[in-house]
């Protein structure tokens, strides 16, 4: 038995089921004992090794979902950025519990990429307990590149057998470019026209099918006239 034209239409024209949120994966979420995460923003120049120092709460149980938010996680590593709409961009990572007790701070290099070379725009100290740290006010159609860096413990006092420094880990990096806003505007509008046509849509085949059920039934049921010899 075949649907009824109309149930297809509707159906094509129904939404799109909204994307479910991707919840926080083990081992991203910063430590229960952990309820504040003290940084530095260091500034450029002179006063490169100064900084006023800040504290904020990490961001427990976030979400990515679209459309709202762009997640930028590159395989295999352990450092992802959640590019939110309001021009934010949430950085987390994740650090293994024997890793995380040889670290002592965070090294955050914030850079975008412009028409001949790279620029600095934010270098951040942050504390071996923070988890995440919240980039504000990115620029449209720009490349961002954000490398952290976990440093190690400094060498403790002398000792008859001292052991060497461990050397500091590699940078892992993540490169992102928010989307335009132009752009969402224009994806706005053409959703908004598409479901437009589909209710049009719908409600001419209601309007044929209510001419077809009460206007041309009694027409058709009429006796024919005879024709006479």
């Amino acid at each position: 038995m075949r649907a009824p034209p109309l149930l297809l239409l509707l159906a094509a024209c129904a939404p799109p089921p909204c994307s479910a949120a991707a919840p926080t994966p083990p081992g991203w979420e910063p430590a229960a004992d952990a309820p504040w995460c003290p940084y530095k923003v260091l500034p450029e120049g002179p006063e490169a090794g100064s900084g006023r120092l800040c504290f904020r709460s990490p961001a427990r149980g976030f979400r990515c979902q679209a459309p709202g938010c762009a997640l930028h996680a590159p395989a295999g590593r352990s450092l992802r950025a959640s590019v939110l709409r309001n021009h934010s961009v949430l950085l987390q990572w994740r650090l293994a519990p024997a890793a995380a007790r040889r670290v002592r701070a965070f090294a955050l290099n914030c850079s975008w990429r412009g028409a001949y070379t790279r620029f600095p725009c934010e270098r951040v100290l942050l504390g071996a307990s923070c988890r995440d740290y919240l980039l504000p006010d990115v620029h449209d159609g720009v490349l961002y590149r954000l490398c952290l860096q976990p440093l190690p413990l400094r060498a403790g006092p002398v000792a008859l057998a001292p052991e060497p420094p461990e050397p500091a880990e590699p940078a892992e990096c993540v490169e992102f470019t928010a989307e335009p806003a132009g752009m969402r505007h224009i994806v706005v509008a053409m959703t908004a026209v598409g479901g437009s046509i589909c209710v049009m849509l719908v409600v001419i085949c209601l309007l044929v099918a209510y001419i077809t059920e009460n206007l041309m039934r009694p027409a058709l049921a009429r006796p024919g006239l005879r024709r006479h010899p």
